[in-house]
């Protein structure tokens, strides 16, 4: 068995499953490098280093076989970050090239195949609940700031709904589990990386004055329109699940 390591971008792993190909590599497994915990010393490592031509080579490839929206699958599998998630990526792409004129992303009989599948409906489903659920709270510097706790790494995802979304006013959303985010500053749409996790316990001194008067009214409005006699907690919690709860106004 050989273990091939890479810089844990999506750009190093296609140029680890190049490498596949090129030095015809058999029993192999892909691990990022954050993620490796050397168990066998005697174990052959190959230290992959990232390279843009390797990867679009492969992806470029993949496109003709699969198409945009089988690439745009793969993708969804590698911002799951489930565990094992570079060997279906690299299953899938071994089954394309064995049968270029297939989408071998249909063929659900595959196990692979079909983890992919159920995957990548997880991971639309979490992005959908995140372009739903997103509060904005307005800061002391003018900024619309929102944080996030996403179960799968979907900020890439969700980009360009609040990109198009929302031009005419200054944003940020913070992923409080990887530690990065989206800014938009009227004219770039850019991630950002701040070297220290972001202090939320002083989020809530920085917020500006109209924000806790909206607040109030939000929790005021939401209080009054509530009919006692027809609540339903168990369909309330099937649309708007429980683990999203701490990102509405009205829940906290």
């Amino acid at each position: 068995m050989i273990t091939l390591l890479y810089d844990g971008s999506f750009e190093g792993l296609f140029t680890a499953i190049f490498e596949v190909f090129e030095y015809k590599y058999k029993e192999v497994e892909i691990i990022s490098e954050a993620n490796y915990h050397q168990e066998n010393i005697f174990a052959e490592i190959h230290e992959v280093i990232t390279q843009e031509k390797k990867s679009e080579r492969v992806l470029n490839k993949l496109e003709e076989n699969i198409g945009k929206s089988g690439i745009n699958e793969l993708v969804k599998v590698f911002l799951s970050e489930e565990k094992g998630y570079e060997q279906l990526i690299l299953s899938a792409v071994k089954q394309s090239m064995q049968h270029p004129t297939l989408n071998i992303l249909k063929n659900y009989a595959d196990d692979d195949i079909l983890k992919i599948s159920k995957i990548s409906k997880s991971v639309s489903r979490e992005r959908h609940r995140m372009t739903a659920f997103v509060r904005f709270e307005k800061m002391q510097d003018e900024v619309y700031f929102a944080k996030i706790d996403p179960d799968f790494n979907v900020l890439p995802l969700i980009r360009k709904h609040f990109e198009g979304r929302y031009q005419d006013q200054k944003w940020m959303i913070y992923d409080l589990r990887r530690n990065y985010g989206i800014l938009y500053d009227l004219e770039r749409c850019d991630f950002f990386y701040p070297e220290e996790k972001i202090d939320l316990k002083k989020y809530h001194d920085k917020f500006h004055e109209e924000e806790y008067n909206y607040q109030k009214l939000w929790k005021r409005y939401f209080f009054k329109t509530n009919i006692v006699e027809r609540k339903n907690l168990k369909l309330h919690i099937q649309h708007v699940p429980k683990r999203y709860w701490k990102y509405l106004t009205e829940k906290y």
